[in-house]
């Protein structure tokens, strides 16, 4: 009994700890757990974020998990901390710090230069 449940509690973690590519929810872009993705306007590089340092502690990066790959108009970037983030159509994706729940979109149109992020 012991070694069934570690076994599926180990199972458990596995699959927690790799996240789903985003997804197209209400025209807008989402996580898999339906958190809002964002496009900044500085973004102008491509395959680079212009949203570093202080910046990914409010907009932290759409973080690809070492499973998920690019397809389509889906790419993957390196991100400010190293990790690989979520692209669509050559610009990086981002969450917003404030957004508390699943379709939440507290960051769009933030100063101007932050977009709810869509198809």
């Amino acid at each position: 009994m012991r070694k069934t449940l570690f076994c599926l509690t180990l199972l458990a973690l596995q699959h927690s700890a790799f996240a789903e590519p985003p997804k197209v929810v209400d025209g807008r872009l989402v996580t898999a757990d339906g958190m809002t993705l964002y496009t900044f306007d500085k973004d102008t590089t491509p395959g680079t974020s212009a949203c570093t340092g202080g910046c990914t502690s409010y907009w932290p990066a759409a973080v690809a998990s070492p499973s998920d790959k690019p397809s389509g108009d889906w790419t993957l970037i390196p991100s400010a901390d190293g990790k690989q983030q979520w692209a669509y159509k050559g610009h990086p994706l981002y969450r917003y710090a404030a957004d508390k729940q699943a379709g939440d979109m507290k960051g769009d149109g933030f100063k101007d230069v932050w977009h709810t992020a869509k198809p």
